[in-house]
């Protein structure tokens, strides 16, 4: 066997490579780069659960970065456990092979639980005084423990929301060195996630995001020196491109003022009610899941949709199945926006009835995904000390909202989840060994076998 490690880039496409990045450059000069062919929707859950398994979405489930549980009658996103995911996963197949194999998955999705070696991933705690605090979850237990002894807690904050910075990455990469001196894994499994925020916040033509590619180069560089030091082989490699966007599609407001969404009052808040709607949207990204009660609104809904302005496509079930994503989790429709759109969860119609949440980051309670929380509300004249005021609360240990996100989808200037139209501004793949990339385009569905050639050839 050969040790490999295989370091997730997100948002890095060829086009990206330039000035800012040059050990990723000469990464790829020593070795080999390919397009990646990602697959419907390009987000995160659903393309690393493709990367592990070799299966598309309608093979591992894993449909959108959250779906509708149906029998919960609830939208849940970013679950964690790895028994969502269906199929045999890429660290089974290299333990058939070789019993000696060992596997670390560090901070890639659908960590908890995961039948490998050695797995770290955030956990925040959540005490009944309603604070959120910095943790994460590992495998061995004791590698949290002495993680947080040897790096400090991990900076949750950094990792999401208005503050996510490189920090957070650095914290990952230092991670995965400090376990593969300890461990000694044969897989090594690494998710750098700064790049994709910075793209979301700023959109790919910003000459803002220059800075951003040059830290994550670093980063990534030092964890592929350390690599070829060991004489290990390296993998590098993105889930999808980000596109620049000019504005967000309300699918659930369409559905709302045409009577199929209902909402739930709670003190004067509106709050989506999926199990008593007769459609509504779970939007992530540039995708959308539409699920529609009874079998006789589905025409109606999809010919409703389609109207919608940014709407590019309204996928019904053979639509789905085309693409791989005819799974019982799908919506009866899905919906594709436009390259410059992308689709916001928004349910209400007036800010003041939004749910208290809404203005906060809160990546489990919101019933879609919602890249306005990597803003803070630019109305806040002081934000800094707006902040400072609510923290103090929370130390005196008074209950009180971080409520500074603000309603406006406006804001966000990229987005994924759509196949880009060029494939310069799509995912890429490359590797330390040449002779083990096919002379094409490597279709997610071939990563699993190109993480197993690389171990095994």
């Amino acid at each position: 066997m050969h040790r490999t490690l295989v370091l997730l880039v997100v948002g890095l496409t060829p086009k990206l490579l330039g000035p800012h990045t040059p050990h990723l450059q000469h990464f790829a000069a020593r070795g080999a780069m390919r397009p990646l062919n990602t697959v419907t929707p390009a987000v995160t859950c659903t393309v690393q659960s493709t990367f592990i398994t070799g299966l598309p979405p309608s093979g591992h489930g894993c449909v959108a970065n959250g779906w509708y549980f149906r029998d919960l009658s609830e939208i849940l996103f970013w679950r964690q456990s790895n028994r969502l995911v269906a199929g045999e996963k890429v660290w089974e197949a290299a333990r058939r092979r070789d019993p000696a194999f060992t596997c670390a998955k560090l901070f890639w999705w659908y960590n908890m639980y995961a039948d490998v070696a050695v797995s770290v991933t955030p956990r925040p705690m959540y005490p009944a005084d309603g604070r959120k605090l910095p943790d994460v979850y590992a495998e061995p237990p004791e590698l949290r423990d002495a993680l947080n002894a040897k790096l400090g807690t991990f900076p949750l904050f950094q990792f999401w929301g208005p503050g996510a910075g490189i920090v957070s990455s650095e914290w990952i990469a230092r991670s995965a060195q400090y376990v593969q001196e300890r461990y000694a894994p044969t897989l090594t499994l690494v998710y750098l996630p700064h790049l994709d925020y910075a793209l979301q916040k700023l959109g790919p033509s910003s000459p803002g995001i220059a800075p951003h590619l040059a830290a994550v180069d670093r980063v990534a560089g030092e964890l592929i020196d350390g690599a070829q030091r060991r004489g290990d082989r390296v993998i590098v490699l993105s889930e999808y491109g980000i596109t620049d966007v000019s504005g967000a599609v309300f699918p659930n407001r369409a559905l709302r003022e045409a009577g199929l969404l209902r909402v739930r009052v709670e003190q004067g808040r509106e709050h989506l009610d999926a199990g008593a709607s007769r459609a509504f949207a779970v939007c992530d990204h540039q995708l959308a899941h539409v699920y529609v009660r009874d079998a006789g609104d589905v025409a109606s809904v999809k010919s409703l949709l389609e109207r919608l302005p940014g709407v590019e496509r309204v996928l019904d079930q053979e639509g789905k199945r085309a693409i791989g994503l005819d799974h019982p989790r799908s919506g009866e429709l899905v919906l594709i926006s436009r390259a410059d759109r992308w689709f916001a969860y928004y349910h209400w119609l007036d800010d003041a009835r939004a749910m208290d949440y809404a203005r906060t980051v809160e990546i489990h309670r919101k019933p879609g995904y919602d890249p306005v929380e990597l803003f803070i509300d630019p109305s806040i004249r002081w934000p800094k000390l707006a902040i400072g005021l609510r923290l103090a609360k929370r130390k005196l240990g008074q209950r009180t909202l971080m409520d500074v996100i603000p309603l406006d989808a406006s804001l966000v200037r990229g987005s994924h989840g759509r196949i880009t139209d060029d494939p310069a501004a799509g995912p890429l793949v490359m590797s330390s060994e040449p002779a083990l990339l096919p002379g094409e385009a490597v279709a997610a569905s071939e990563v699993k076998d190109l993480m197993l050639a690389h171990l095994f050839l």
